[in-house]
């Protein structure tokens, strides 16, 4: 399954607690949608916060945002993992 990175380049309002909940919501949603989720990085002074996650589309994972608590990224590139 393709391998993508996600990026939200600003959250308002972004605090770790608050994307740690954002990121429950992901792993309570991303099954209907085939989805899985894997780790998440954040700068809560710049609002900055990447995704990474296994899916068969970028459609798929925005999905699951979308569904699980509406902070759609702003960008979806599709990335492969190095040493």
């Amino acid at each position: 399954m393709p391998l993508f990175m996600d990026v939200h380049h600003k959250v308002d309002g972004l605090t770790a607690k608050a994307v740690a909940e954002a990121h429950q919501g992901d792993l309570e949603t991303q099954g209907k949608h085939g989805v899985n989720y894997l780790k998440y990085w954040f700068n809560d002074q710049t609002g900055r916060v990447y995704c990474l996650v296994d899916a068969p589309s970028k459609e798929a994972a925005e999905a699951v945002h979308r569904e699980a608590h509406g902070l759609v990224a702003d960008e979806i590139m599709e990335v492969q993992e190095g040493s």
